[in-house]
């Protein structure tokens, strides 16, 4: 086991026990189930990697998968065919405003952006470079067909965008007192340029009402052991008891 670990550590991967792997996604789906979610919301699925992870670990309520590039979103589809509960939007991106953009589709597909890689992330991660360049329709998720005619009103919503979060919470506003919770990948190290860094992130989202409730481990760069990136779960306050915000206020 320690020449396995030794060689994904050299290949950029960490190993890890199948119990410590699914402890943060079990801890987040019963997060789920005591917010009342209706509806989860992921932005930038990809293949389908997190909801299938949350399927397996005990989440049974309704998906809604949203991802631009076409042979990724052609997999999500097949993916996400024998469960009727999830469902894949059009092959949108999400942004601060309607129209197109140009997003860099990474050899290391969960890299991809609409933003350019710092020169930071070109060297730490190699694979993150762009084999290609597409032309993507851009929308509000506010103004998404599949959410405007949904009648979710405790929807979760997870964005992981490559440094573009920033621009889709804008324009996930009109949405916003329906959803009760965000998950947010926040960058501990900038890694695109003009992506928000994790203070400001963070401070964005108290703002709009929700306050931080769960962090969950992200990508480690294995040569340094830093971590770069975590996933940040708020919850919109007026949705939360006021026991427990009363037990933050005391904890502070």
């Amino acid at each position: 086991m320690r020449l396995f670990r030794r060689l994904a550590r050299a290949a950029g991967f960490e190993l890890l026990p199948l119990r410590k792997a699914r402890e943060p996604a079990r801890r987040l789906v019963n997060l789920l189930e005591r917010s009342r979610v209706d509806l989860l919301v992921d932005g930038g699925a990809n293949r389908g990697q997190y909801a299938a992870l949350l399927r397996e670990v005990g989440w049974r309520g309704p998906i809604l998968s949203i991802e631009p590039i076409p042979e990724l979103r052609a997999e999500l589809v097949h993916r996400a065919a024998g469960d009727p509960g999830w469902r894949v939007a059009a092959p949108v991106a999400l942004g601060a405003a309607p129209g197109r953009a140009t997003l860099e589709v990474a050899a290391e597909s969960d890299m991809s952006s609409l933003l350019p890689r710092t020169s930071r992330l070109e060297r730490l991660s190699p694979s993150s470079r762009p084999v290609r360049r597409i032309e993507v329709p851009v929308v509000r998720l506010d103004a998404l067909p599949e959410l405007v005619a949904s009648p979710a009103e405790r929807i979760f919503l997870k964005l992981d965008l490559q440094g573009f979060e920033g621009p889709a919470l804008e324009g996930a506003r009109g949405l916003l007192p329906r959803i009760v919770g965000l998950q947010l990948e926040l960058a501990l190290v900038t890694l695109y340029e003009g992506e928000l860094g994790w203070r400001a992130m963070i401070d964005r989202v108290e703002a709009l009402g929700y306050v931080p409730w769960l962090f969950l481990p992200g990508y480690v760069e294995p040569r340094s052991g830093r971590e770069l990136q975590m996933d940040g779960v708020f919850l919109r306050a007026d949705a939360v008891g006021t026991d427990e915000l009363g037990r933050e206020s005391d904890d502070r």
